[in-house]
């Protein structure tokens, strides 16, 4: 309960200082969702700390850079994890305190700590630092302050009308920015409750909604199609009697193929939200409507952000008009830690974040992404963009997922690969 998880927060300030964590330390996460990784992650942010999550498929020289690079002067770790943690600590620089802790289990070591009142965190200070990738391989820190943090929860709550009734199913781990955000902190902020699954399972996604009665559902392309697949087999079709409770899915974190969407949407009987964040913005940056405007294959409109599409000189160009999409809000980071250059680069002169990626707007405001500057394949000349190639790849009947990118050509500089995953059962001929 909230009255639980404030107790538990006090003896957490409590255990921090008498394990003389500073005030402002950063305090790692290495452990799938849970109810103690759930406590950790909330009351590390409410004693003025900053907590670093990690992920958990990191390779090991990335997770012992990310180590090193961080900062954090605690670690909580998950003994199921020990194996992977123990090999990048070997090439780790820094000594930090290791916790280990079951993310189920009912109490934490710090209960027996005394409790010492959360101070008053001042809303610019730092709250979360979350790795991201980079293009050159090196992962960036995104560090996101208070406000940041609840900005975001707030545009979220508004827009999906979220109350104490609501409970979302997210199985989205916590080391992720929507798993973070959309499914964790945005119900504290709305007041309501989470049910988070430690991964996804097809055979127990349904029967988890309506056990526990969720009123929304937090997806990701991936897990959709999965979903569809599953139903369309016969082996995980649900009654849509006992899904009513269920007020919309929500899909981020990639881009939806309206194919899926329109057959998701058939199948259980419930609309789908598309959106899209960033780890930069807090998980938020587009969101479709709750009505009859909203758009398939469109991640919608500005949700707690400005917008706008710039061409190379960084003059705005007209609606239907490709071009580098920029971004300006609270909910948006200032810096990346200990990266001054990274930083620059990200900003123009006016303020406003350069994402990298490519998209353009309609007459009525919605946004449309059509691929990523970095991500272009450019073949003879001609620019491609990958998800042009992908979504006529989606519509085979055979298709579960595809990818596709750009790789060496000595006569036409970049050949097209296509990369797919096929559903159960099924085969192809090359």
């Amino acid at each position: 309960s909230y009255g639980q998880m404030a107790i538990e927060a006090e003896n957490f300030m409590g255990w921090l200082q008498e394990h003389q964590i500073s005030a402002a330390g950063h305090v790692g996460i290495f452990m799938h969702n849970g109810r103690q990784t759930t406590t950790v992650f909330i009351a590390t942010m409410a004693s003025g700390r900053v907590v670093t999550p990690l992920n958990l498929l990191a390779p090991v020289d990335q997770l012992a850079w990310v180590l090193d690079h961080s900062d954090i002067e605690v670690l909580f770790y998950a003994p199921e994890n020990k194996q992977s943690l123990f090999a990048a600590l070997k090439k780790t620089q820094r000594s930090f305190e290791l916790v280990e802790l079951d993310p189920d289990a009912q109490a934490g070591p710090f209960l027996q700590s005394a409790r010492i009142a959360l101070p008053q965190v001042d809303t610019n200070s730092p709250a979360l630092l979350m790795y991201t990738s980079g293009t050159t391989g090196t992962p960036k820190g995104v560090l996101l302050t208070h406000r940041n943090l609840l900005h975001a929860a707030k545009s979220i709550s508004e827009w999906h009308k979220l109350s104490p009734a609501d409970i979302v199913l997210s199985s989205l781990p916590i080391y992720h920015i929507n798993g973070q955000v959309i499914s964790t902190i945005t119900p504290f902020f709305s007041g309501g409750s989470i049910v988070a699954p430690h991964h996804f399972s097809v055979s127990t996604w349904w029967k988890t909604a309506i056990r526990y009665k969720c009123t929304w559902i937090n997806m990701v392309p991936t897990i959709i199609a999965y979903l569809i697949n599953a139903a369309k087999s016969g082996a995980n079709k649900p009654d849509l009697a006992q899904l009513k409770h269920i007020r919309f899915g929500r899909s981020a974190s990639a881009p939806l193929p309206p194919e899926h969407h329109r057959e998701f949407e058939a199948l259980f009987g419930m609309p789908v939200i598309e959106a899209m964040g960033m780890t930069e913005t807090c998980s938020i940056v587009f969101c479709n409507p709750h009505d009859e405007r909203r758009r398939f294959g469109s991640p919608g409109l500005p949700c707690g952000v400005q917008a706008k599409i710039v061409d190379d000189s960084g003059i705005i160009v007209p609606d239907l008009i490709s071009g580098e999409i920029c971004l300006k809000g609270e909910n948006v980071l200032h810096a990346y830690y200990k990266g001054e250059a990274e930083t620059k680069k990200a900003f123009d002169n006016d303020g406003w974040m350069r994402t990298g990626d490519l998209g353009m707007r309609d007459a009525d405001g919605f946004y449309f992404i059509t691929g990523r500057l970095k991500e272009l394949i450019i073949k003879g000349g001609e620019n491609i963009a990958p998800r042009e190639i992908d979504e006529v790849l989606l519509k085979h009947p055979a298709v579960l997922d595809a990818a596709s990118v750009g790789i060496p050509d000595s006569n036409y500089g970049q050949e097209i690969m296509a990369c797919i995953i096929l559903k159960e059962g099924q085969s192809c001929s090359e």
